[in-house]
């Protein structure tokens, strides 16, 4: 913004400065309807949240470049007046090491003779970011003899490492881990980075890293199974996965299936967690495998494939349905149309929502309690509108299949109000799968089935990590060091996230 006092008294910098705010007013004005085209446009010419995202970091870097410009072509005869500093204190973590830079006057003596002392200072935080850098480990093994016998030779043997005889320690290993299934970088985009700093490593020997690590780690991977079933309470889902298939030339569409664990809501005992399976198709036959020996609930999806699940001789599992899946239903609806009874049924959905944002993260008791208290009797109301209004809409309309959705899942959509561990939808089992998704656009398929079985056993653990707040590069290496270190197999449990983070 121009101060009028600053604003110079020749007339053709005055004219010159108008025309620049014009030119920046104009270029805004455009960025500005870009990004109202992409977020409010009709549904043909909005792009999906990923591709938003892009867009969207486009458009402020066009928009802050501009301003720049514009600030750059402010024209003044007189000296611009020191703008107070937008400071941004403690947005910084503590735990960054700070490096000090102490800027004192040349000369400290003042006019009148005497000698200056510090009455204040002011403190500024700037980050910094020292480059990602290659370093050599040269391990030296001297050999050692008695001059006076020849009772032999002594020397330290060679340290066990992932890659005997190979380059990379396990922290380079757990970092290529790292940038291709959390960073989302496929591995010849990685060689190529390594080959701006002069390191050539073809892509075939960092898959060869890859397949090692997820061998090693398939132990720990199962075992993160394993625990997660022991709960009584956990969410499963189901993403595309497409494999390629070399006999017909094309891609075949895999799943994995995601069983997450997360009881942070009402303050449960047991940490997050979340384990990818990858399986060949979406029979509800799969996840029956992969939930052998768990008896609960588990919350779910409208996906008819978990049906089988509560036919099993001993019915020892219930299902849970997700109301954001009930609602967006009934948004797809309101949304395309006008439709008060769609409109109606959101608003009440969002009665229940707002109960639960005020009871999160409360105790299970405390959940159930205030449910019985303020769902419930909603609940009841809800579930009249809703007979009253399929009795007046055409059961194949869009607004009728909404309604019919939500009439067929009723008993599972309800199971939160009778148990403060449930959760109203399922999204904390979507959150997991998005990198997966994001994975996937950027690596377009798998190779094989035994690399999307790979990818899943990466994955996990570096979700799992992520969700209990551990970085994932810090704990892969300290795994992968563990176990070339001969780590025992009945102690693996040892290995878990949640365990590493317990010890840092």
């Amino acid at each position: 913004m121009i101060d009028l006092a600053d604003l110079p008294d020749d007339v053709d910098a005055l004219k010159a400065i108008i025309a620049a705010d014009r030119s920046c007013i104009a270029r805004l004005e455009v960025l500005v309807t870009a990004f109202k085209q992409a977020m409010f446009g009709h549904k043909s010419e909005k792009l999906n949240a990923d591709q938003f995202e892009f867009a969207l970091e486009d458009i402020e870097t066009a928009i802050a470049a501009v301003k720049a410009e514009s600030d750059a072509g402010e024209f003044t005869s007189k000296p611009r007046v020191k703008k107070p500093r937008a400071a941004n204190r403690g947005s910084l973590p503590k735990h960054l090491p700070r490096i000090e830079e102490i800027i004192e006057p040349e000369d400290k003596d003042c006019s009148c003779g005497g000698q200056m002392h510090v009455i204040g200072e002011d403190v500024s935080e700037r980050l910094d970011v020292i480059p990602a850098q290659f370093r050599v480990i040269v391990t030296r093994r001297p050999k050692y003899a008695c001059r006076c016998c020849e009772s032999g030779i002594t020397q330290m043997p060679a340290p066990a490492h992932l890659i005997q005889g190979g380059l990379p320690t396990e922290a380079l290993v757990a970092h290529v881990l790292v940038s291709k299934y959390a960073d989302h970088l496929p591995l010849y985009r990685q060689a190529q980075i390594y080959s701006r700093q002069g390191i050539d490593l073809d892509r075939s020997t960092l898959a060869n890293w890859v397949g090692k690590a997820a061998f090693e780690l398939k132990p720990v991977f199962e075992c993160l199974i394993a625990d997660l079933k022991r709960s009584t309470k956990l969410y499963m889902d189901e993403t595309r996965a497409p494999v390629l298939d070399p006999g017909r030339r094309k891609t075949k569409t895999g799943y994995f299936w995601a069983l997450a664990r997360d009881d942070r809501p009402w303050g449960g005992d047991d940490p997050p967690g979340v384990a990818f399976t990858y399986a060949p198709g979406r029979s509800g036959k799969y996840a029956e495998d992969i939930l052998q020996g768990f008896s609960g609930i588990l919350q779910v999806d409208g996906y008819a494939g978990y049906n089988c699940l509560v036919k099993r001789a001993d019915q020892d599992i219930q299902l849970a349905y997700c109301w954001a899946h009930a609602r967006r239903k009934l948004h797809e609806v309101a949304r395309n149309s006008t439709a008060p009874i769609a409109e109606e049924g959101l608003k009440r959905i969002g009665e229940l929502y707002r109960i639960e944002a005020d009871i999160r993260g409360q105790s299970a008791q405390t959940r159930l309690a205030a449910r019985q208290k303020l769902t419930a009797p909603r609940i009841e109301a809800f579930e009249l509108w809703l007979t009253g209004q399929r009795t007046r809409v055409s059961g194949k309309s869009p607004l009728g299949e909404a309604l019919r959705y939500i009439a067929r899942f009723w008993q599972g959509l309800i199971l939160f109000t009778s148990d403060g561990r449930i959760e109203i939808d399922n999204n904390a089992v979507e959150r997991t799968i998005r990198p997966i998704a994001l994975n996937r656009k950027n690596a377009l398929f798998a190779g094989h089935d035994a690399g999307a079985e790979n990818w899943g056993i990466i994955s996990s653990l570096i979700e799992t990590a992520k969700l209990n707040n551990i970085e994932p590069q810090a704990y892969l290496t300290s795994t992968l060091e563990a176990i070339v270190n001969g780590h025992k197999q009945r102690q693996i449990k040892q290995l878990l996230p949640w365990k590493y983070a317990a010890n840092v």
